[in-house]
């Protein structure tokens, strides 16, 4: 991989994980995943009943990359590729941050159905949310999943991230209004569970 490929502006790394912002050198890897899995992936995703289920073509990608880019800059959001040993494995983001008094952002995310259960996507959440809590400063993190998406579910059981209730018909997802529970966790919830995660999720077996 060039220099080029890994160099971002934020770069976040966990055990295994190493999370970067997307470039147009990423299409080929994420094209692979998102056409390998799309009968995995689409039936979670927002989208309307008159989007199309193909993957972005090459200049759709390269405007999503840029608008992320434009979003980091704004402050407003972060997106980021998820690597193992340099392979693109899924997409994680931080989106809709709100200051003031809110200080507040969702985490989203989805993996490559051939590396699901390996507890990546938990690490990835542990190592997103550090950054949002101790980098950013935020103050609250929400999670939103269709009930019954009991993979994207099993991440947020794992970490004892609390469930606070059903948003009814929260989101427009492949065409239906779909209801989503809805898990959120705060800086002092944070704070008090910071050792035991990062220690489970981020530092070195050995460490």
């Amino acid at each position: 991989m060039s220099a080029r490929a890994v160099y971002s502006p934020v770069t976040l790394h966990g055990r295994r994980v190493i999370l970067r912002p997307l470039g147009e050198y990423d299409y080929e890897g994420w094209h692979d995943v998102r056409v390998r899995c799309r009968d995995w992936l689409v039936k979670w995703e927002p989208r309307s009943a008159h989007s199309s289920h193909l993957p972005e073509d090459q200049r759709s990608f390269v405007g999503r990359c840029a608008l992320r880019e434009r979003e980091r800059q704004l402050g407003t959001g972060y997106g980021f590729g998820i690597f193992v040993d340099q392979r693109f494995v899924g997409e994680i983001t931080l989106s809709s941050i709100q200051r003031g008094p809110l200080q507040s952002a969702f985490i989203g995310y989805w993996i490559d159905e051939a590396f699901a259960g390996r507890g990546l996507m938990p690490e990835s959440v542990i190592t997103l949310l550090q950054y949002a809590f101790e980098s950013l400063r935020l103050h609250r993190i929400e999670i939103n999943i269709i009930p019954r998406n009991a993979s994207s579910r099993r991440v947020v059981e794992k970490l004892g991230i609390r469930f606070e209730g059903i948003a009814e018909r929260y989101l427009e997802i492949d065409g239906a209004w779909e209801d989503h529970a809805r898990y959120a966790i705060t800086a002092e919830e944070w704070a008090d569970r910071a050792p035991e995660l990062v220690t489970h999720w981020l530092l070195p077996l050995d460490a």
